[in-house]
């Protein structure tokens, strides 16, 4: 069987003939990471996969999420466990009713049944025939495909649930015991994860994070969606943490990706610079977040990253963001959230070098809260509306069609809360 360099082919054992677009879904509910460009390859057959008997199998991370993102009588029972194809470079996994794939080449994932292609890609789950491909997509217009408009329907979308904070777990008694308190706010309210960054102490190895964060956050991974922390970086190109969220984290070595939550678009970033080639105007991180915006014309945005480019804690702001931030203002971005500093603080919108805005600027968070512990405040830098030590929980943000709402909640004990709307621009 020959398989064109525009699509990807499931010969499966007496099931049916399946062709897979090239562009392919992005991880549902708990994993979103936006496409990148390039050339798709073409899958290999997978005649030659053992299939475990029916029910020794089953479903984990992006491909339980998408399974229930899209129905589970849609996608059916596994025949196999999640399994990487050496071919292609896939994560693959055969159901009772069609193919779950994960593509290495640009992060998204799909469920096909041989006529029909779920995709989830930066306008949300959307569902096309296997001869055709979404504007968006990087092959559309290929011999033999109908190209079709994307563009989802009028009308708003659901109000989305968001729950933040960074520096999270570490197995010293003390940490332990901060990222249980969190983790049971977690527990208790529904929504998305993100984890800004410094997930498992001291060093984000593979042992802290089995140790240390699956069993408190972990409990929450299937909705979590990551951002990386200096301290994942001192096991050597944040391996641990790669290996920990999979394809939740983005491409390893590269650890930024987008996503969309309701109407808004959301990018997690990488702050760890020297890691990335640097995050200087022109550098590729840069250059993805321009074009990832422009790609993206909604209304609403939210970023988030472990550094801060404002802070009053104990690190303080680091102005080798600022080219970031710059993207992000220039692209019309709301908000920006961080960790690394152990407080929690709250900036009025401003300009990436600092200037009150409040009709274009961006609002930011320093949420550095998640468990390990809190750290003094020794200064109050311009713009700092509300700081706060001394408290671990969580930051809620409640997204709608035009705007957010915004609640630290505390851990059981603690009373402090900071509350507070605003519009999109």
């Amino acid at each position: 069987m020959h398989c064109s360099r525009q699509s990807l082919v499931l010969c499966r054992n007496r099931v049916a003939l399946v062709c897979l677009a090239a562009a392919v879904v992005v991880l549902a509910a708990s994993r979103f990471p936006v496409r990148s460009s390039g050339n798709v390859p073409a899958a290999q057959a997978l005649e030659s996969v053992v299939l475990p008997a029916q029910g020794s199998c089953g479903f984990t991370l992006g491909f339980a999420a998408l399974r229930t993102l899209v129905g589970t009588e849609t996608i059916g029972e596994c025949l196999e466990d999640e399994h990487f194809n050496p071919g292609n470079g896939n994560a693959e996994q055969r159901t009772a009713r069609g193919l779950l794939v994960w593509r290495k080449a640009d992060n998204w994932t799909a469920f096909t049944d041989g006529y029909v292609t779920w995709v989830n890609g930066p306008l949300g789950v959307q569902r096309r025939l296997n001869t055709q491909r979404f504007d968006w997509e990087g092959d559309a217009g290929a011999s033999g495909t109908e190209v079709i408009d994307a563009s989802p329907a009028p009308g708003a979308q659901p109000a989305v649930t968001v729950l933040a904070a960074g520096d999270v777990a570490g197995c010293a008694p003390a940490q332990r015991a901060g990222a249980d308190a969190t983790a049971r706010l977690l527990d208790t309210h529904p929504g998305a994860v993100l984890v800004l960054g410094d997930a498992a102490y001291d060093s984000g190895t593979a042992d802290e994070f089995q140790r240390c964060y699956a069993p408190t956050w972990g409990r929450h991974v299937e909705r979590t969606y990551p951002a990386p922390g200096n301290h994942e970086y001192l096991t050597p190109g944040a391996a641990g943490y790669f290996a920990y969220f999979g394809a939740a984290a983005g491409e390893a070595g590269r650890g930024y990706y987008s996503y969309r939550l309701g109407d808004w678009l959301v990018v997690s970033l990488n702050s760890n610079c020297a890691a990335v080639g640097g995050c200087g105007a022109g550098s590729t991180q840069d250059r993805w977040l321009r074009a990832t915006l422009a790609a993206n014309p909604v209304r609403c945005t939210l970023a988030y990253m472990h550094h801060p480019r404002f802070s009053s804690g104990e690190h303080g702001g680091d102005v080798t963001l600022e080219p970031l931030w710059r993207a992000l203002y220039d692209g019309g971005a709301d908000l920006v959230l961080a960790g690394h500093d152990h407080n929690y603080e709250r900036f009025a919108p401003q300009t990436p070098s600092g200037q009150a805005d409040p009709q274009r600027g961006l609002r930011s968070f320093v949420v550095g809260t998640g468990g390990v512990g809190t750290r003094a405040i020794p200064r109050q830098v311009p713009n700092s509306e509300v700081r706060r030590t001394g408290t671990l929980g969580v930051l809620k943000l409640t997204l709608a069609a035009a705007g957010y709402d915004w609640d630290f909640i505390p851990v059981a004990g603690q009373t402090f809360r900071d509350t507070g709307s605003a519009s999109c621009h």
